[in-house]
């Protein structure tokens, strides 16, 4: 593997990440959620961020921006169709734009739909995706500034990339998503027993992260608007996929 990562919570359920190439040294941060948890894993790894790769402009993924900047003199990395909202941004990138850590070379790609201008970060040697609040484990990001189609499309770009290919995203989740998965997808015996792994996992209070894109397009709901099964149990076995996806995500909002 071309990437070494450190992956930590930050705040509440808020996760940070360093991920560090391992030829070079060189090490970004992915988002910055809290200053004093990113300081606590950088003296505990010994690496030292050049860069931030932000995914969007929201509070608890930018808020230690400037204070990390003035510390490591590093440089700030985010989605151009954001940038007028993020503090000390530096470098603004859209869809199919490269990002370097060292020789470990990143692909932009857009994924709105938690925010309009959000975006993911995928690094195709390593088989990482950094999908922050688009993709969750068993989960998706709430829409507050898109409408359903729009996070839909972002979540068929991202179920294009390998199934090998690890996740890791912005919050711990993941319980909470296994429960209301099993809501729509009761059936899925690979969903219920990932769900009684995760509830022992949280248990002894060990991340759920990553996970990998092959095991999100066998149980995550988000990702199965197709499945019949799941059409099925919601009534709606001739609708569009961009109807099943919104009522999923309905029935998610108010669980």
């Amino acid at each position: 593997m071309t990437l070494e990562i450190e992956q930590f919570i930050c705040r509440s359920d808020n996760f940070g990440i360093l991920a560090r190439d391992t030829q070079t040294g060189e090490t970004a941060l992915i988002d910055a959620p809290e200053e004093r948890a990113i300081l606590d894993a950088v003296e505990r790894t010994g690496w030292t961020p050049s860069m931030i790769l932000i995914t969007h402009h929201h509070a608890d993924h930018v808020e230690a921006n400037l204070a990390l900047k003035e510390r490591f003199g590093l440089t700030i990395v985010g989605p151009a169709g954001e940038a007028e909202k993020i503090s000390g941004i530096d470098r603004q990138v859209r869809e199919g734009d490269t990002i370097s850590v060292g020789k470990s070379k990143a692909r932009v790609i857009e994924t709105p739909g938690h925010t309009a201008g959000h975006i993911s970060y995928h690094f195709a040697d390593a088989a990482i995706a950094f999908t922050a609040d688009t993709l969750f484990a068993l989960g998706c990001g709430r829409l507050f500034e898109c409408t359903p189609p729009v996070m839909l499309e972002s979540l068929k770009k991202l179920a294009t990339l390998p199934l090998e290919t690890a996740i890791y995203c912005g919050h711990e989740y993941t319980e909470a998503n296994a429960r209301f998965a099993l809501s729509v997808d009761p059936t899925n015996s690979a969903l219920k027993e990932r769900a009684q792994k995760i509830r022992a996992l949280r248990r002894e209070g060990k991340p759920t992260l990553p996970t990998t894109l092959g095991e999100e397009m066998a149980t995550n709901p988000f990702l199965r608007w197709h499945d019949p099964v799941i059409r099925r149990n919601l009534g709606m076995e001739d609708a569009s996929d961009e109807d099943v996806f919104a009522e999923i995500r309905k029935r998610k909002d108010i669980s």
